[in-house]
């Protein structure tokens, strides 16, 4: 497609193709998104000093983009992306068909220096590359917080709510007219400013206008692919200075490298062409990452790596024989049958944090019943785990005071009413197992919120 107006007026070598141009504009609008996921991922790691960048992502974003987008459009002709693809930005001459195609041939060197952008030019290419994302990005997100519901739910939803009070003061009017303006003009000039996209993109595309977007129609300004004299000017610009980075330093500046404006001449300017090389890299290691996870090859080769090493069973340092022990049975009564059901199960979940044994009940077989005093529940209260307890023993053994934790740590195996069957040894368990404080009594699972989370059960 590009080539099919070329066939009536020549082919021109240094317009790119309309799909070279979609291209650096998806890559363009992928930045911000992939930008605020690491800085999201990160910040849970440092909120501390990163939840307030994350929270002005917007403002943070468009003050960096304003100063790469500056420093490669004054040194490299054309925005971050759009060198990437080895395009630039010129000004459009004010001559019928806006070309020079002899001069173009004969002296490309003066006519480069003859389109190049100008310092207001480049600010007016900033105002579309940085101020309309950052303006259109924020309208949009203004539109689904305060216009989206309202289109959705109807036009009757919070009539009260949105109505301008009397005597409101400057800010309620502005917040007032703002809404209104997002939810009844808004829209249209959303479908406009596609449509008015489309067709420019349409006219590029079948070579009828020199202009694949309004807003560079706007400030006169066009795409063109960078020729031998622009990389014979990019080299030269870029091209270490021979001597020390200081050698053209001013009387009065001083030697040194961290001087301001030594740093703004010489570690400024390659710190943000060093992004050149950033950018591809960057890409690749993302698509990398994402064939690594997405194919079945990492779990193959890690599945052969473990196929031979058998490892042995994890040792537990502090846990002896008399640990996991059972009471031996006595009498044959009711209540002591049901005791022995509650003993420390034989294998025990591992805390996480402390890699110490946690103190746990076998639940018994008549639902009835309590795990942890093995009497008929009262007063019926559920774990966020799914067990029922008394209100009480759950209360207690959540906080760490109950009696038969108490009687496990110490090591005694006799709690204050006498009952036996906890597993009696010398000496504490104090640091060698966990009392199940904070946990399920049944699962050992934290509950997060403590006592907070338990529910009474209505029979």
């Amino acid at each position: 497609m590009e080539f099919m107006s070329s066939l009536q007026n020549g082919l021109d070598e240094l317009k790119p193709s309309l799909f070279e141009l979609l291209s650096e504009q998806q890559l363009s609008s992928l930045l911000p998104p992939s930008l605020r996921y690491l800085l999201a991922v990160a910040t849970h790691r440092h909120p501390r000093y990163l939840l307030r960048i994350l929270n002005s992502f917007d403002e943070v974003y468009a003050l960096l983009m304003l100063l790469v987008e500056r420093h490669f459009l004054r040194t490299y002709g054309g925005g971050f992306t759009e060198n990437f693809y080895g395009l630039k930005r010129e000004r459009v001459l004010r001559t019928k068909g806006h070309e020079v195609p002899r001069a173009q041939l004969g002296a490309p060197s003066d006519v480069r220096e003859t389109l190049k952008l100008r310092d207001s030019d480049v600010w007016r290419n900033l105002a579309v590359m940085v101020g309309l994302p950052y303006l259109k990005r924020k309208l949009d997100e203004g539109y689904d917080i305060h216009a989206a519901h309202a289109n959705v739910l109807g036009p009757g939803f919070n009539r009260d709510r949105d109505t301008l009070p009397p005597g409101a003061s400057i800010k309620q009017r502005f917040l007032f007219y703002y809404k209104w303006f997002l939810r009844h003009i808004y829209p249209s000039v959303n479908a406009a400013y596609y449509f008015s996209l489309l067709a420019f993109n349409l006219a590029y595309l079948f070579d009828s206008s020199k202009y694949h977007s309004p807003f560079l129609w706007l400030i006169g300004t066009r795409l063109r692919r960078l020729g031998d004299a622009d990389y014979r000017v990019i080299e030269l610009a870029t091209k270490p200075k021979a001597g020390s980075p200081t050698a053209g330093a001013r009387p009065g500046e001083g030697g040194s490298l961290f001087h301001p404006r030594n740093l703004g001449r010489t570690v400024y300017p390659r710190l943000l062409s060093s992004l050149r090389l950033l950018l591809p890299t960057s890409i690749f290691a993302l698509k990398f990452l994402e064939w690594w996870h997405a194919s079945d090859f990492a779990r193959q080769l890690s599945r052969k790596a473990t196929e031979g090493i058998e490892l042995p069973p994890p040792v537990i340092s502090g846990l002896t024989s008399t640990t996991f022990s059972k009471p031996k049975p006595s009498a044959s009564t009711d209540a002591e049958k049901v005791l022995s059901a509650s003993i420390v199960p034989p294998n025990p979940p591992i805390a996480a944090s402390s890699l110490l044994p946690i103190l746990t009940v076998t639940p018994p077989s008549n639902t009835s019943l309590c795990p942890i005093c093995t009497s008929p529940i009262t007063t019926p209260t559920a774990a966020p785990t799914g067990f029922v307890f008394c209100y009480t023993c759950i209360h207690r053994w959540v906080e760490g005071t109950h009696e038969r934790q108490v009687a496990f740590i110490e090591g005694s195996g006799t709690t204050e009413s006498g009952d036996e069957g906890w597993g009696a040894e010398e000496g504490s368990r104090e640091g060698r197992w966990e009392s199940g404080k904070g946990r399920c009594a049944v699962t050992g699972r934290v509950l997060l919120g403590g006592t907070e989370v338990l529910r009474r059960v209505v029979v």
